[in-house]
């Protein structure tokens, strides 16, 4: 008899997020988990190529071992660049502070 760890596999979308509870054996990867949760079928744009994962917010790969109580997620390409957003609202908010001053001022 085999032990069974608890654990989830999630997959977020903008508007909504997807979360499957499984019980697997132990010695059981993130690849094992994410097969068994059904996510490949329901959703076409994953990839495990391609799409990124990991085990609460940590990135790992596919032959990761897991442990009880573990969340494995699937994640999403991103669409823009952090570094360059921050730079585009910094600019803005530079370009917005100059020539303002405060009002009465002359």
């Amino acid at each position: 008899m085999t032990n069974q760890i608890r654990v989830e596999v999630c997959y977020a979308l903008p508007d909504r997020q997807d979360l499957v509870a499984l019980e697997l054996p132990d010695g059981s990867t993130v690849l094992h988990a994410i097969q068994a949760s059904g996510l490949i079928a329901k959703y076409a744009d994953i990839n495990l190529e391609v799409n990124k994962v990991g085990v609460f917010s940590r990135v790992v790969h596919l032959d990761a071992l897991l442990r009880a109580h573990d969340r494995v997620e699937i994640y999403r390409p991103l669409i823009a660049d952090p570094k360059e957003v921050r730079r585009q609202r910094a600019a803005e908010g530079k370009a917005m502070k100059k020539g303002g001053g405060r009002l009465g001022e002359s």
